[in-house]
């Protein structure tokens, strides 16, 4: 879908501005975005497999939810949406923890150009996996995921090609976050 979304510049601020999402990846313009991190309490956590159609890093394993915040609505609200959509799990905006807003730039194939700033929250999950509904146009799959193999497998950026390559830094942060919460 083709939302509206506002646009921020360089380092992170609003600038008033609001463009289409596919305007924004045309033209590298910054804009804000979630990732919401599930983990359980035995250090599982939830990835997800992008659907094979998508635009951007298609059929790799990702943040359990993320996508685009829309023109005027907050991370919070953004973020309690997605998750709804991409999994059809209702949480509380209390249950979301907001641990870093970290710039991520990548340039794509045919000329996408995502600068986005991501609002990385984490989210204890409460429910069986089966509980669980992915949107089959966004999510291919959903499983639980043992939080050391996928500290070894993206450490050190170990399985290229199976992953959305976020970085280094990035999983480091998520991974030591999560963690601290065991």
């Amino acid at each position: 879908m083709d939302e509206r979304i506002d646009i921020w510049d360089e380092d992170g601020r609003p600038t008033g501005r609001t463009a289409l999402k596919s305007e924004a990846h045309r033209l590298g313009l910054c804009h804000p975005t979630i990732h919401v991190w599930f983990y359980t309490l035995t250090g599982q956590v939830l990835l997800q497999r992008r659907a094979v159609h998508k635009e951007t890093f298609p059929g790799l394993w990702d943040v359990s939810v993320a996508g685009h915040i829309g023109a005027g609505e907050s991370p919070v609200s953004g973020a309690l949406r997605e998750v709804s959509e991409e999994i059809g799990l209702k949480v509380k905006a209390e249950e979301l923890e907001l641990i870093a807003t970290l710039k991520a730039v990548h340039n794509h194939p045919g000329g996408v150009v995502d600068c986005e700033f991501h609002h990385v929250f984490l989210c204890r999950l409460q429910n069986p996996l089966s509980a669980l509904a992915p949107q089959a146009s966004e999510v291919a799959e959903l499983k639980l995921y043992p939080l050391l193999t996928l500290a070894e497998e993206v450490w050190g950026l170990a399985r290229p090609g199976l992953y959305v390559p976020h970085g280094t830094a990035y999983y480091q942060k998520i991974i030591q976050e999560i963690r601290s919460r065991l």
